[in-house]
């Protein structure tokens, strides 16, 4: 085989390669909103719909952030005190922080040329651009301080990220368990949720059971959080870990937040699950036995979570027509 022909043949297989579907079994694609907000925003719509003052001074946590910047962007918009964003791929996460190191060098340089800019306005009203004198290089310095201890905190002491599988990363003692119990009245899918202790090997539901977050407790008050962010995030849930997960990341929301406070909420439409629910086996027998159906969602999380009321902001939210059409929710504890 000669050089041409090696090189067609390399050719192709790249080209093949490309075409290849991404598989993101989790949801984890690539810069998974870049093809929602495209090149028709200069900002993600869904920001647009948000309250400042929800936000601003708070510490705040995005579940399944993916690459980061929808976290960056709430942080710099609404100025919180700190926002962690969580993802379960950490190839996504380490995207998150390069995109957090991109936007920091833009920033500095930014802010480096304004500094700059403004010791140089002040040497020419004071005549010193060809003199030195003491004052003038106190005065330098004041401004130089100023600019760089700004009011404002820097991006990198606000937001962080880190790798997480959020359903699963607490476990019960071996030495017991509790479970959730949830049982269907009629036609109405009420159900009711109940704390079980339960021996090893004593009366388990493990279709229905959750990690102990009575072990946890101690982690849920050291971490409470003002408000929580759940963008396009419960459908993967569901799909991987069944109505068990789904209950799970509901009550483990609410335990992390603060009284009063915020989950956006934007969960994705029953018609959705099943062009995805053959991304592994396991999300093709869980969506076989999915009976908690996002139509359910507001009502779980009001008469059975314990959430205080919801607001809906969807009928603000623009851009419908380029993947924003799905219902954003605010629901308040």
């Amino acid at each position: 085989m000669d050089n041409n022909e090696q090189a067609e043949k390399a050719s192709g297989a790249n080209k093949r390669k490309r075409k290849r579907k991404e598989i993101a079994p989790f949801g984890n694609y690539r810069n998974y909103y870049g093809y929602r907000i495209g090149q028709e925003f200069e900002e993600d719509p869904r920001l647009k719909v948000l309250k400042k003052e929800w936000f601003e001074g708070k510490d705040c946590l995005d579940i399944g952030c993916n690459n980061g910047l929808i976290t960056i962007a709430i942080a710099k918009k609404f100025h919180c005190q700190s926002i962690l964003g969580i993802d379960i791929d950490p190839d996504r996460v380490e995207d998150a922080h390069w995109n957090l190191r991109k936007i920091l060098r833009k920033e500095s340089a930014g802010k480096m040329h304004l500094n700059t800019s403004k010791i140089e306005a002040v040497e020419r009203a004071n005549g010193l651009h060809d003199c030195t004198s003491a004052s003038s290089n106190e005065q330098t310095k004041d401004i130089s301080r100023d600019f760089s201890t700004c009011k404002e905190k820097d991006l990198s002491d606000i937001v962080s990220f880190q790798q997480e599988n959020f359903v699963q990363s607490w476990r019960p003692r071996q030495d017991k368990s509790y479970h959730t119990i949830l049982w269907i009245s009629g036609s109405l899918l009420a159900w009711e949720s109940l704390l079980v202790y339960a021996s090893p090997g004593e009366g388990r539901a493990d279709k229905l059971a959750w990690a102990g977050f009575l072990e946890a407790k101690s982690f849920f008050e050291l971490n409470k959080r003002f408000h929580v962010f759940c963008l396009s995030v419960t459908k993967w849930i569901h799909l991987n870990w069944g109505d068990d997960g789904l209950i799970t990341l509901f009550v483990k929301i609410w335990k992390l937040l603060h009284p009063g406070g915020i989950l956006v909420l934007e969960p994705q439409p029953w018609s959705s699950y099943a062009k995805n629910r053959l991304v592994s086996e396991r999300t093709a027998a869980n969506y076989s036995e999915i009976i908690f159906f996002p139509n359910y969602f507001q009502e779980i999380l009001l008469d059975k979570v314990g959430f205080r009321k919801v607001e809906n902001l969807t009928s603000s939210l623009s851009g419908s027509k380029t993947g924003f059409n799905r219902p954003i929710l605010a629901f308040q504890k």
